[in-house]
């Protein structure tokens, strides 16, 4: 069974011409057609901290977004927010807490698709080098002390410029850092700030950036994906 993830740091929907375009987002998601989507700066950061998504419109666009919501009127968790479609179960949902200095932040779901068991975090992380190690570190131990274990999939801004050093080094084999390609800016991107870091028990089928005239000045971020096959039962 291959399911598609999606990374996509949305900038509060504010793209390449200044405008809040929350329409020209949800366009975009309905362009990558992945079956789970980690969103960053998904709410306002200030005030109410208001999903800049109006709620109704996912849920028309054949997702529901899992319930980590600081406030009523927010999306996610500090920004981070995961979508998924209708027709997959969630098990259980959490924040996962980081050390931070920015207001950064990471969710967890798990999810049954079709009878399988995934786990998925979606993250935003620091500017700092050190401190993006230490949210690295926060998030595996998050995921290795949940009472189950499950094929597991990370995604989200990283900020982390190297290609393989820096917090990656944090990953050992258990983990594959995938390199869907470069997605930042994206205008012209340079640097593949976006990743996605699957447990070995996933199968990599395929990844990539999705670029796309709507998606060129949508935000400042390329969306990037992966489809994997989860193991048998």
């Amino acid at each position: 069974m291959q399911i598609t993830f999606a990374s996509y740091n949305i900038r509060k929907a504010v793209g390449l011409d200044r405008r809040r375009d929350p329409e020209r987002i949800l366009a975009i998601l309905h362009e990558i057609d992945a079956d789970v989507i980690a969103l960053q700066e998904a709410d306002r950061r200030f005030g109410r901290r208001m999903s800049v998504l109006p709620l109704d419109a996912i849920q028309q666009s054949g997702y529901r977004p899992v319930p980590l919501s600081m406030k009523p009127d927010s999306l996610g968790w500090h920004g981070n927010a995961l979508l998924v479609r209708r027709d997959i179960d969630l098990v259980e949902a959490a924040p996962v807490p980081l050390p931070v200095l920015e207001p950064r932040g990471a969710i967890r779901a798990d999810l049954r698709i079709e009878g399988r068991s995934v786990r998925v975090i979606g993250m935003h992380l620091d500017l700092s080098g050190l401190r993006r190690r230490h949210q690295v570190r926060s998030v595996l131990a998050h995921s290795a002390d949940c009472a189950s274990r499950m094929p597991t999939v990370l995604m989200g801004d990283m900020n982390e410029w190297a290609a393989k050093g820096g917090c990656f080094r944090e990953f050992d084999s258990n983990w594959h850092v995938l390199a869907p390609g470069r997605s930042f800016p994206s205008r012209h991107p340079v640097a593949a700030l976006d990743r996605i870091i699957v447990s070995n028990e996933c199968e990599i089928v395929g990844t990539g950036v999705h670029r796309t005239a709507l998606s060129a000045v949508g935000s400042d971020h390329l969306p990037v994906f992966a489809t994997i096959a989860l193991p048998k039962k």
